[in-house]
């Protein structure tokens, strides 16, 4: 079986994106093919400064291997390093009903928090997010309950290609949705009708991954909590509710459990039982992000690598169904340089031809030479 998510390098990661995501990643490594992708160019759809995402990437990169994601195992890369992606939303773009993408919740939302532009990226975030996973034959999809509505977009839009293009024949795998039964959906500790998040949320509200112990403590002890004294979940006791959903995904057990297990206790025994078990769940990630996120060698390493298997494992077959010539690897070169040249678009094109020297993490002409079937492959010695 092959799973494929990605997860956004922007803000700093929280417990709910460890929880609803990034510790799917790691647990799905047992189940079959893993296929992890930083998404930057999702990132883009909302006004963003280069240089940060640059930096958000790498942490993003940093703490997916310190959770436990092995590169050896898994295939982990950068979106914008395979080119395959942004081709195949092209093209799956003319399979899409605008009205539908112009319904999405996600577009709605995020499109009247821009006050001075609204981009066309934005409305066509969902068939950028269909190619991630349709490119690669996915046939599950770890995603959090707010992505359902884009997974059926993906999944209809799979069968009509199937349909239109591939006589008789699934070229594209309609996949299925994973989403975790107990921390799907981790709420702000001071809001508890809201979802933890980094871009709305509150600061005192949101434990990040890489917080300090004492912080951790401190947020989850001054938790919002409610009338009553009962430790159970109830839709009238949010704040309890979702402490109880926070110490069962973490403790990995059900929310039952804990119900039985605190049921003569305090409010204040309930949160500092979170406290202690949530200290101690991030704790060996923290104690390992560090010294990987000091190396960005290493990071540029492992993403290159991951970008060359994915390029292997994209069937560009399904491309040729539209009736268009593949792309030559003067696109991929040029996405290389855009990429690691100089902030001088000018100079990215001399800079590519200098070999080696002015790329430290490889030269773009035998990363394209890489790839299958490159006619560059001859000309490198």
């Amino acid at each position: 079986m092959r799973i494929f998510s990605g997860i956004q390098p922007t803000g700093r990661k929280h417990l709910g994106n460890y929880i609803g995501a990034i510790a799917q990643y790691v647990s799905s490594q047992e189940r079959g093919e893993g296929i992890f992708c930083v998404v930057d160019l999702h990132a883009i759809t909302l006004p963003f400064d280069p240089a940060e995402l640059r930096e958000r990437s790498y942490d993003t990169i940093a703490i997916l291997l310190a959770a436990g994601l092995d590169p050896a195992r898994s295939t982990l890369f950068r979106q914008s390093d395979v080119p395959a992606h942004t081709e195949l939303t092209w093209l799956l773009s003319s399979l899409t009903e605008l009205g539908r993408l112009q319904r999405m919740h996600q577009f709605r939302d995020k499109s009247l928090a821009q006050r001075e532009l609204v981009s066309a990226a934005l409305l066509l975030y969902p068939v950028l997010q269909a190619a991630d996973v349709l490119a690669y034959r996915a046939h599950e999809v770890p995603v959090g309950e707010d992505q359902r509505e884009h997974l059926e977009l993906m999944r209809d839009v799979a069968r009509r290609f199937n349909s239109r293009y591939g006589d008789g024949e699934d070229v594209l795998v309609v996949p299925e949705h994973r989403i975790s039964q107990v921390g799907a959906r981790i709420m702000d500790l001071q809001d508890p009708t809201s979802k933890m998040s980094t871009s709305v949320g509150s600061e005192q509200g949101t434990v990040y991954v890489l917080d300090e112990p004492k912080a951790i403590e401190k947020k989850l002890k001054s938790a919002v909590t409610d009338s009553g004294s009962d430790v159970r979940r109830d839709p009238q006791k949010p704040g309890v509710s979702n402490l109880i959903e926070i110490l069962a995904a973490v403790r990995g057990v059900g929310p039952e459990a804990i119900e039985s297990e605190l049921a003569d206790a305090r409010y204040g025994e309930l949160k500092g039982a979170v406290a202690a078990a949530v200290v101690d769940y991030l704790a060996p990630v923290r104690e390992r992000y560090d010294a990987l996120r000091r190396d960005e060698r290493a990071l540029e390493a492992i993403l290159a690598a991951g970008a060359e298997r994915a390029e292997i494992r994209f069937g560009k077959r399904h491309i040729g169904r539209f009736g268009i010539v593949e792309q030559g690897p003067d696109f991929l070169l040029k996405s290389w340089c855009l990429r690691h040249g100089s902030p001088d678009g000018n100079k990215r094109h001399e800079e590519s031809q200098r070999g080696p020297k002015a790329f430290p993490h490889g030269c773009p002409r035998e990363f394209a030479a890489r790839q299958p079937n490159s006619p560059l492959a001859p000309s490198i010695n």
